[in-house]
């Protein structure tokens, strides 16, 4: 695919980074209506099925029989864990401060590409490695000293992990799935499975089918899941990884400013610290590393 218009580029992550802001402040809201797990499945299959119509078209990219393990282990960890997780988690913290800690997941991918896929290791990727570990540790210490819950840390921790082992594990066989098609599938898949659990573990009946809660379910099915992760993947594929990973740390900060101002969700000093730690490390971790050029080198010419 070939590289996009600045404008475009620039309108697209705006949206991406909007929608996967707001996505934590609003399913704090809609939680108010729903139990957590059978939200998390309802919003996911939704999600799944809506790309399915953009993967269709692409059906003999899909090759399940030779690559299903591929889908059900990144439907694992970046579905059923991932999103089960952090939707039981919103019950226990403010959206803003969970979103600050999920979203140390760059800093846990950086550990694991260069364990596991190989990826370089350096000064300032390392630095911040270290500021995101104290970011988490600043805030934990605000839950352990009664501020803030040490459960919904804890779920946070979790959800983070499990998105950074589905990420790593999905850069890892990248080459042997269609990337749309491992998207549908993980979201439609693991939606089933959380809805089977709710279903097993919670009651339909508890789900207040009102207005604000089937617009909150609608918005975040369309706009968050099915056409965030569709415009993710159209930047990818126009070469503009570097840029979405650099400005993912927009995404807690929108969270954090969205419920604080509509939901009024408290706003420590503890957060704070940790908030700038942790938007501090993934800045570092994500920016580019600068590969120095001899003065004298030169590129030979074409012959």
């Amino acid at each position: 695919m070939e590289g996009m218009s600045r404008t475009r580029t620039v309108l697209l992550i705006s949206f991406l980074v909007v929608m996967w802001g707001v996505n934590w402040p609003l399913t704090k809201i809609a939680l108010v209506y729903t139990p957590p797990i059978l939200f998390a499945g309802i919003r996911t299959v939704l999600g799944g099925l809506l790309l399915l119509i953009v993967a269709i078209p692409r059906f003999k990219l899909l090759r399940f029989k030779q690559t299903w393990h591929i889908y059900l282990i990144s439907c694992l960890f970046n579905i059923v864990l991932y999103y089960g997780l952090q939707t039981v988690g919103l019950k226990y913290l403010p959206a803003g401060l969970f979103s600050v800690i999920v979203f140390l997941q760059p800093v846990l991918l950086g550990v694991l590409s260069w364990a596991w896929l190989g990826e370089s290791m350096y000064g300032l990727k390392i630095v911040g490695l270290i500021l995101g570990f104290a970011g988490v540790a600043v805030i934990s210490a605000g839950s352990l000293s009664g501020h803030l819950s040490v459960v919904g840390v804890i779920l946070a921790l979790c959800s983070a992990v499990a998105w950074a082992l589905g990420t790593a594990y999905v850069k890892k066989t990248s080459g042997r799935v269609d990337s749309i098609w491992l998207v549908t599938v993980q979201l439609i898949i693991g939606g089933l499975v959380m809805t089977g659990l709710g279903t097993g573990l919670e009651s339909w009946s508890s789900i207040v089918w009102n207005v604000p809660f089937i617009a909150t379910l609608i918005f975040i099915s369309v706009f968050v899941i099915a056409a965030g992760w569709l415009v993710f993947f159209i930047l990818i594929g126009s070469g503009e990884a570097s840029k979405v990973a650099s400005y993912t740390f927009l995404i807690p900060l929108i969270s954090i400013v969205t419920g604080t101002v509509f939901l009024h969700e408290p706003f420590t000093l503890y957060l704070l610290a940790g908030l700038v730690l942790i938007v501090v490390s993934i800045y570092f971790v994500n920016r580019p590393r600068k590969i120095s050029t001899p003065p004298n080198s030169c590129v030979e010419s074409v012959r």
